[in-house]
């Protein structure tokens, strides 16, 4: 069985960048936590979650289909952290439902790089599934 411990980030695909930033940064409260440009993506924190922005023209963005709106989509995926995080169980409690899960990739979510899962839900929604955060690496000497 899998033990979902909260939605750890929601990936938005959006068309009007400042816009979208004033809104979760200055009405809502929320900071930027990082900021990839080589892939077109900005981390908000929010809480103890992330709102992940993609904008439409950026890498990632345009990867994703048409534009937010009434016809297109503009949620990319979200992510439900997972407590604890056995990707063999994962795999093995799915497929007693028919789902395929993807490749145990490390992904950054709201508390760091660690080991997540996409899957599909019925109707084509990406949901991730993440583990605990990866340990630190040592301090160099």
């Amino acid at each position: 069985m899998i033990h979902i411990r909260e939605i750890d980030h929601v990936v938005l695909r959006v068309a009007h960048l400042e816009e979208t930033l004033r809104f979760y940064c200055e009405a809502l409260g929320c900071t930027v936590e990082r900021h990839q440009e080589a892939i077109g993506l900005i981390q908000l924190r929010a809480g103890s979650s992330l709102v992940d922005l993609v904008p439409i023209d950026g890498k990632l963005g345009s990867a994703g289909g048409a534009p937010p709106g009434r016809e297109g989509r503009n949620m990319d995926h979200f992510c439900f952290r997972i407590d604890p995080f056995d990707p063999d169980a994962i795999r093995a409690h799915l497929a007693k439902f028919g789902i395929d899960a993807g490749d145990v990739s490390p992904r950054f979510g709201a508390e760091g790089n660690g080991p997540s899962i996409y899957v599909t839900d019925p109707e084509g929604n990406t949901v991730e599934l993440k583990g605990p955060p990866y340990p630190p690496a040592p301090a160099a000497t």
